[in-house]
């Protein structure tokens, strides 16, 4: 399973030297999410990181840094819903409804679905679905290994979400 960890949306103490030891330890991707950031902060933060992460990093925002540290991907979401003009590389996409997944997976390689569980970054966002809604999303083939479990996610809920169908599951709150 794909274990996807994902940056505070502000930057931390070290922030490049914590990225390069996720990816050296057993965090597959990294999402690098600085929503308020400025373009050449954030490519600051990129050229910190050792050369050979950068293809294991999926930017959201700031798109175009993508193509020029040839990033793993770009991440789309409401506010930022289309790739670059010309952008041929991997793409994922934040999702909120079961139906959202349904509309977007054919276009995405992967999707976030959250939240799954009880947030522990974000105070009061409760999961959105029931383990019923979730169980037959995974029987009707909604839920597959190209949807990533986001909200609430820690590496001990890994084997209940295989058992869900999810490809994997996105950190946040477990890991910084």
């Amino acid at each position: 399973m794909l274990k996807i960890a994902i940056t505070q949306p502000h930057f931390i103490f070290q922030e490049a030297s914590r990225i390069a030891d996720l990816l050296e330890g057993d965090i597959d991707l990294l999402h690098l999410r600085k929503p308020e950031a400025k373009e050449e902060e954030v490519a600051h933060l990129i050229e910190a990181i050792p050369e050979r992460y950068r293809g294991r990093i999926i930017i959201h925002n700031l798109h175009q840094l993508a193509i020029r540290y040839h990033l793993g991907g770009i991440h789309l979401n409401d506010k930022h819903p289309f790739p670059p003009k010309g952008y041929s590389g991997s793409i994922s996409r934040s999702c909120h409804t079961l139906d959202e997944v349904k509309r977007y997976k054919e276009h995405c390689n992967y999707l976030f679905l959250s939240p799954i569980y009880n947030s522990i970054s974000k105070q009061g966002y409760s999961s959105a679905f029931t383990r019923e809604e979730l169980t037959r999303a995974k029987e009707a083939g909604i839920i597959d290994h190209r949807v990533i479990a986001l909200g609430g996610v820690t590496r001990e809920s890994f084997s209940d979400l295989q058992q869900l169908g999810f490809g994997g599951g996105a950190m946040l709150g477990c890991i910084w």
